[in-house]
């Protein structure tokens, strides 16, 4: 079996802390600009374009904005814009590109003609001498160096922490800069479950299908972690808000059916807790992401968070174990973890 130390998936989650870091030394600047450039243009709304797991990130944004911002954020068509040719009015938001490569042309056509409406455009990337990053008013670097492994791991989390970055710099909060600035040590913590879940691993070998659960701030993450548990491990895997898994797709849940449910500490807890305790009485197989003893206490598999942060800041550390976890069921069944079957790294979509 391969060395999965000497893989890029492995050592690119482990380099998440350095990465984060570079993030926010390098492109604070830059977050600031936009957010000035948004006070002044006076724009209370903003569109992402983005495809897989900067979509993800897109999700993360509707929640960190809104919240903490105020803002109206609405996910893109991109269909719209780049084959029915009938893109809607755009000109008075920020219309916001979100991906690691910069090379989608379908991303691309959506900023392109945002930029022809006249709207403020912005572009987060890791690579910055890109055809998406071309069109953007405003570009922040991910910083994330190269990613060799298909699966994007610390660009995701880059993504993340520059949404909160704009988000800290809109607020014009020292508080909550100085809970970001906290974060890449954090990650490097939360790393340290690495052991815990490479021992969880093999009981699900043979898993077939599974939710994953998560709300609010952190639905975004049960979205991520479905993503990679399906491009890393082949396993039919569905991400849902527990609101939304109430109204109908409960009826699934049998003895022994595994349900990953996502909760740190938050607004969320009392109502993750109440929707655990569900779970178990449907005899579900929970394996719980938390730093809530009572919600672990209800897990078949409880996988602790080290670390307890801001409820806002909290998808940047929560999806960390569900990478870890995806790597880690794809190890045990023997599969290519750095460059999983029928997906390329850059996927150019029209």
């Amino acid at each position: 079996m391969l060395n999965l130390n000497s893989t890029h998936l492995f050592q690119e989650i482990h380099e998440q802390p350095d990465s984060l870091r570079r993030l926010l030394e390098n492109e604070s600047a830059t977050a600031l600009a936009l957010a000035d450039l948004i006070r002044v243009r006076d724009i209370d709304q903003i569109i992402i374009a983005a495809r897989g797991t900067s979509d993800n990130a897109g999700r993360y944004a509707q929640y960190v904005l809104g919240a903490m911002n105020g803002l109206s954020v609405g996910l893109a068509t991109p269909s719209l814009f780049s084959i029915y040719g009938r893109p809607p009015r755009v000109g008075r938001a920020l219309v916001l590109g979100i991906s690691q490569s910069g090379q989608s042309p379908d991303i691309v056509a959506v900023v392109a003609e945002a930029r022809r409406q006249g709207a403020l455009t912005a572009v987060l990337t890791n690579r910055t001498g890109s055809p998406l990053a071309d069109q953007g008013d405003v570009v922040i670097n991910l910083q994330a160096g190269e990613e060799r492994a298909v699966a994007a791991t610390k660009t995701y989390t880059a993504e993340l922490a520059a949404i909160a970055l704009i988000s800290a710099a809109l607020s014009g909060s020292d508080e909550q800069l100085h809970a970001l600035q906290a974060i890449p040590d954090a990650v490097a913590t939360t790393l340290a479950m690495n052991e815990a879940i490479a021992a969880v691993a093999p009981r699900y070998r043979y898993m077939q299908r599974c939710v994953v659960i998560g709300r609010g701030f952190n639905y975004a993450t049960a979205f991520e972690m479905a993503l990679k548990l399906k491009e890393l491990t082949y396993t039919i895997v569905e991400p849902y808000s527990s609101a939304d898994f109430l109204h109908g797709p409960l009826a699934m849940i049998e003895p022994g059916f595994p349900v990953i449910v996502i909760a740190p500490s938050g607004m969320m807890s009392e109502e993750a807790i109440e929707f655990t305790q569900i779970l178990r009485e449907r005899q579900a197989e929970i394996i719980a992401i938390s730093d809530l003893p009572r919600l672990l206490d209800q897990a078949r598999v409880p996988l602790r968070l080290p670390v307890t942060v801001p409820e806002w800041l909290s998808p940047i550390l929560s999806i960390i174990p569900g990478q870890l976890l995806a790597m880690h069921l794809a190890h045990t069944r023997d599969y290519n973890i750095d460059a999983p079957r029928a997906i390329r790294k850059v996927t150019e979509t029209v």
